[in-house]
């Protein structure tokens, strides 16, 4: 299943029985990314900055004073809801004076974190794979036509006697026809070691 994230910082504000309720939504790739999105975004004079965000397997959320389970897990929620990966969300609330009780602030999070996201762009998540592959010099011409067919690049090279060492990135999904394309325009010579996956970007 391929995931998507967001492609650029989006906010989303409304006002739910006179609390104010700011959604913030951002791609991260990584943990630092989330940690420097949740510092710029924290609001210290607003009554609660809760948050969650989803990186692959990992993820975190957090009430920040809300009673438990109804702030970050339902941004969480709202996130996964819509098939998103590399993205925290901080809604920010500046209270009103009017209890929500716990079913209303389930509501007002993960509704507001769910139409903040709805209201952003997209990019589709891919997930690279990279493998290393000993190219002998005769068989160069074969290695770089196929390149361009699988989306593939060169991100690493050394030259040795006998003819290139080579670390090949390329969509994940294209890796099995590379390597049976090479392997058939090489007449089985260029052997390919397993694959590692990358991170998808």
């Amino acid at each position: 299943m391929s995931h998507e994230t967001l492609l650029n910082t989006i906010q989303h504000e409304e006002e739910i029985k006179r609390s104010r309720f700011i959604a913030i939504a951002a791609p991260c790739p990584n943990e630092t990314a989330v940690q420097s999105f949740l510092a710029q975004h924290h609001v210290s004079e607003a009554n609660h900055n809760c948050y969650a965000w989803r990186i692959g397997q990992t993820y975190r959320f957090n009430d920040d004073g809300e009673p438990s389970g109804t702030a970050g897990k339902p941004i969480l929620q709202a996130i996964d809801g819509q098939g998103l990966d590399q993205v925290a969300v901080v809604v920010i609330r500046y209270f009103g004076g009017i209890k929500l009780g716990a079913g209303g602030l389930i509501r007002a999070y993960g509704g507001s974190a769910a139409r903040c996201l709805q209201s952003g762009e997209r990019k589709v998540l891919i997930e690279y794979a990279e493998f290393e592959l000993s190219v002998p010099f005769e068989h160069l011409g074969t290695l770089h036509h196929a390149l361009p067919s699988f989306q593939a690049e060169i991100i690493k090279e050394h030259y040795e006697d006998q003819g290139l060492r080579a670390k090949i990135k390329l969509p994940k999904a294209e890796f099995e026809g590379m390597q049976r394309q090479l392997k058939d325009a090489s007449g089985g010579v260029l052997k390919i070691t397993p694959a590692e996956v990358s991170q998808p970007g």
